[in-house]
C-alpha cells in the first residue's frame, strides 16, 4: 500500500509539474488504462494534497501495528481498513464511471487495500464478535486522535511542498525550460497547414508573433488539459497568437502514422468538425464542454444532430481533408528509436518550429510564450527577471 500510494504522489506531481520540456504528460498509454486522467482530475489532491499521501498513512499504520501489536491498535486499524476500502470502492467507481479511465498504480492500490481489508474480516480481532460494530466498529479513541494529529501534520507538510512546486514553476523551472526550448533543433511547418484555427490573431499565418501547429485529438484527456490553457494563454497574449488544430485522432480507423487505436470515435468527431468551417469552432468548443458525453457513441450522435454534421461520416470530401492534415505527422523525423515518427502522439506542438511533446504546466508555457514575444519585439531575448511573474 505504501509502494503504490508512494508512486502515484511521485506521478501526481511528475504529471503536473514537469521539471524539464522533455517530461510533459502526453496520450501515449491505453485509452482506459491512463494515469494522467487521474493526475490531472480534481480529487486527485485534497487541500494541496495528493490523495496518494492518506492512502500511504494507511499502509503506514498496518505495518507499525505488525511491529507494534496490540489489541486497541488491531481494532483501531481494523475500523481504518474498513473505512479506507468505502473510500477506495467510491474512487475506482468514479475512475471508471465518470472519468472513464483508471490509473494502474491506483489501481494497485485498490488491491493491496482491499487484501488488507480481507486480512483483517479473515484473521483479525473481534472476528467472532456478534454484531457487526463490534466487529469492525470499536476502534481505541486514543489511537485515532494520535493517528489523526500525526496525519495533519504529514499532510501540511505535503501542502507546504506542493504549494513550493506550484511556486517553483514560475521561476527556476520556468527559465529552464524556456532555455531549454531554445535549445531545441528546428523543425519545419507541415507542408500543408490545416485551414481550421482555433486562435486567429492576424490575417496571414506568419504575421503573429506566436505561431503554434497544435497535432490534437479531440477525445484526448490531456488535449482537454491543452484547451483549458490555450483558453487563458489567447487572452494574456490576445493579438499575438495563431493556433491551427492538426487533426490527428489517435483512431485507427483512420489514422495509419502511428500503431495506436487509443481513442475509438475519435475520427468521426474530427469529420465532425471539419464538414463544416464555419462551425469548426462552435464544434470543437462544444467536444471540450462535454468531454465525457463526446467520447460515447450517443454523444457523438447527438453532437451530430445538434450541428446538422450527420453527412460528415459519409462525406468523402471531409475525409480526405482530415486524412491529408494527418498524414502531415509523416513528415517528421523520429525523435526516438521508439517511435517511427516525430508525431506520434497527442498533444505535440510546434511552437515557432520547434517541437515539444505533451501538455505542460501553465506558467511554463506562458514563460515560453514571453520570450517568444520579447524576443520578437525586441530583436532579442530579455534578462529572466524582466519575463517571470
Amino acid at each position: 500500500m505504501i509502494v503504490a500510494s508512494w508512486l502515484t504522489i511521485e506521478h501526481f506531481f511528475a504529471a503536473n509539474y514537469p521539471a524539464t520540456i522533455w517530461a510533459g504528460s502526453f496520450c501515449d498509454l491505453n485509452a482506459f488504462f491512463n494515469c494522467d486522467s487521474s493526475a490531472f482530475a480534481m480529487i486527485s489532491a485534497v487541500g494541496g494534497v495528493p490523495i496518494g499521501y492518506f492512502g500511504a498513512m494507511a499502509g503506514a499504520l498496518v505495518c507499525l501495528g505488525a511491529v507494534f501489536p496490540s489489541e486497541a491498535f488491531e481494532r483501531s486499524n481494523k475500523t481504518i481498513a474498513l473505512l479506507n476500502a468505502v473510500g477506495v470502492v467510491f474512487l475506482l467507481v468514479y475512475s471508471v464511471v465518470v472519468m472513464g479511465s483508471l490509473c494502474l498504480l491506483c489501481a494497485g492500490y485498490y488491491l493491496f487495500a482491499l487484501a488488507s481489508l480481507v486480512l483483517f474480516w479473515r484473521d483479525g480481532i473481534d472476528r467472532a464478535a456478534p454484531t457487526f460494530l463490534q466487529r469492525w466498529l470499536r476502534p481505541s479513541v486514543k489511537h485515532l486522535a494520535t493517528f489523526a494529529v500525526v496525519t495533519l501534520v504529514g499532510a501540511q507538510g505535503m501542502a507546504l511542498y506542493h504549494q513550493a512546486k506550484r511556486d517553483a514553476q514560475s521561476g527556476g523551472v520556468a527559465a529552464r525550460v524556456v532555455e531549454q526550448y531554445f535549445s531545441l533543433p528546428e523543425v519545419p511547418e507541415p507542408s500543408f497547414l490545416s485551414p481550421f484555427w482555433t486562435v486567429r490573431s492576424t490575417e496571414r499565418w506568419e504575421d503573429a508573433p506566436i505561431r503554434i501547429v497544435e497535432y490534437g485529438d479531440l477525445l484526448c484527456s490531456d488535449c482537454l488539459v491543452l484547451n483549458q490553457q490555450m483558453e487563458q494563454l489567447k487572452e494574456e497574449f490576445a493579438g499575438k497568437l495563431n493556433v491551427a488544430f492538426q487533426f490527428f485522432p489517435l483512431d485507427g480507423q483512420c489514422n495509419d502514422v502511428v500503431e495506436k487505436d487509443l481513442h475509438p470515435g475519435a475520427c468521426d468527431v474530427s469529420y465532425m468538425a471539419a464538414y463544416d468551417p464555419e462551425q469548426f469552432l462552435a464544434v470543437h468548443d462544444a467536444v471540450w464542454a462535454d468531454f465525457r458525453a463526446a467520447k460515447t457513441p450517443e454523444g457523438r450522435a447527438e453532437l451530430a444532430r445538434r450541428f446538422g454534421v450527420e453527412a460528415a461520416l459519409t462525406d468523402s470530401a471531409t475525409q480526405a481533408l482530415v486524412h491529408r492534415i494527418l498524414q502531415t505527422g509523416r513528415e517528421y523525423e523520429k525523435t526516438s528509436d521508439r517511435f517511427s515518427y516525430g508525431i506520434r502522439s497527442t498533444p505535440t506542438m510546434i511552437i515557432n518550429n520547434r517541437m515539444i511533446i505533451g501538455t505542460y504546466p501553465y506558467q511554463q508555457l506562458r514563460a515560453i510564450f514571453q520570450a517568444i514575444v520579447d524576443e520578437a519585439e525586441r530583436g532579442e531575448a530579455r534578462f529572466i527577471e524582466n519575463w517571470i511573474d
